[in-house]
């Protein structure tokens, strides 16, 4: 992945030397949603971007996702370089029917492609809005209602698009599996990749999305290695899951509220499995930190979830992740 100084590209390999464990100095980054969630605005007060980002600096953290309240362009890259954090990447849910993306998709896309750009920030993220329909299906996905084949072709052309005019600025466009979306399963997240240009459309696999969507993360890593640029790393509890699944919970925001993401190294998340496989397909990007809610204050499940992550990337991997 190219991108601004270098981004994606490690100090040691650009002198020619290849690390035996390619993740093993991998740069992680936080989503800040844990402190302030976009979606659930009732879920707590709202803390002040300056002090969401002193957290993350505190935390060890290189990096964070654009979050809610944050200021824009070059207040936004000072205050990151103050704190010496990096903006890893700019988030965007584009709004769409079985039709297709809406007229409003590309507009609200391309101001996030210059809010990204004007703050020096690195990936694009781009997902698809949760649907009224797709919701009732989270968790569960297997044979929802779709995208007709218009559709398909539509999105696929949009996002080309839109990663040729990142592409062209520097910076990644790495598109997100979601629940309760149009491509929430494994089958829907391949579909998208068919109708997308490699050179254009990178993913940017959500560990935790991908669980939700019947998927097995580390197989997934392994299935879309060269299409592979950002990853979001989130754990999934057991009991919420299996309430989703089993149809006791419905819809994404009511699993949200049960906590459905849990602390990493708490839930179902075969992390040991994931880093193997991520060092095999020999990654280079961020591993972003997420947790949409949490039963813990937000620097407290911060915090657990960075350690977690450092701790398992120090152990020797084999090829199932196991110590070695």
């Amino acid at each position: 992945m190219s991108g601004p100084a270098g981004v994606g590209v490690r100090p040691s390999e650009r002198r020619g030397t290849v690390r035996a464990d390619p993740i093993a100095d991998t740069r992680i980054g936080v989503v800040p949603i844990l402190w302030n969630n976009a979606d659930l605005l009732d879920l707590a007060a709202p803390i002040p971007a300056s002090t969401v980002l002193d957290e993350i600096a505190r935390l060890g953290y290189a990096g964070t996702q654009y979050g809610v309240g944050f200021p824009k362009g070059a207040h936004l890259a000072a205050e990151l370089a103050a704190r010496d954090l990096r903006l890893a990447e700019l988030y965007v849910a584009l709004p769409i029917d079985r039709s297709g993306p809406s007229l409003q998709a590309a507009d609200l896309a391309r101001a996030a492609i210059a809010d990204l750009h004007a703050a020096g920030g690195d990936v694009l993220v781009v997902a698809l809005a949760q649907s009224v329909e797709r919701d009732e299906w989270a968790g569960r996905a297997a044979g929802a209602p779709g995208l007709t084949d218009a559709g398909w072709r539509e999105l696929g052309s949009l996002l080309d698009r839109l990663g040729a005019e990142a592409t062209g600025l520097g910076h990644a466009l790495a598109f997100h599996n979601h629940a309760g979306t149009y491509v929430e399963t494994p089958k829907e997240l391949g579909r998208l990749l068919q109708y997308t240009s490699p050179d254009r459309v990178g993913l940017c696999l959500d560990v935790g999305h991908a669980t939700l969507g019947g998927g097995d993360p580390a197989s997934m890593i392994q299935r879309h290695a060269d299409r592979l640029v950002h990853l979001h790393l989130k754990d999934v509890a057991a009991g919420p899951l299996e309430a989703l699944r089993e149809g006791r919970l419905t819809g994404f925001e009511a699993a949200l509220r049960a906590r459905i993401f849990a602390p990493l190294g708490s839930g179902v998340l075969e992390l040991p499995a994931i880093l193997a496989a991520l060092s095999r397909a020999r990654y280079r990007g961020w591993l972003m930190v997420e947790q949409d809610t949490s039963w813990e204050p937000a620097s407290e499940a911060a915090a657990v979830g960075r350690a977690v992550l450092k701790a398992m990337l120090r152990w020797p991997r084999n090829a199932t992740g196991a110590r070695s």
